[in-house]
């Protein structure tokens, strides 16, 4: 099993959570996060005055996967979450090496 995780661009969630749901993804979670890569933030003006924000607004969506999904889950989320611009986020998988639901003690593949 795989856990895939990806930093995204906020107003990309909605379109990424249906890309996914129609690759029969059953489950992801999402969190609401601040950032920053290579752009190093940004500067914004506010009432004239010119501030640096050097953590940026980002969504970071977790989903566990077994191993025969990943290539079809990477490429969906890659494609879903471009915006072709500096600052569209990162994927990364890291091994799952158990999981178990709570509720039943299904382990493993069942259990996601």
């Amino acid at each position: 099993m795989k856990l895939v995780i990806s930093i995204i661009k906020p107003f990309k969630l909605e379109e990424i959570r249906e890309a996914l749901t129609a690759l029969g993804i059953e489950g992801l979670t999402v969190s609401e996060v601040r950032g920053y890569g290579r752009q190093k933030g940004q500067t914004e003006i506010y009432r004239g005055a010119e501030y640096t924000v050097n953590f940026l607004p980002k969504v970071k969506i977790e989903v566990v996967i077994t191993d025969d999904r990943l290539d079809s889950v990477l490429e969906t989320i890659q494609r879903t979450a471009s915006t072709g611009r500096i600052g569209d986020g990162k994927i990364f998988v890291m091994d799952v090496e158990k999981a178990v639901r709570i509720r039943t003690g299904e382990v493993d593949a069942d259990a996601i």
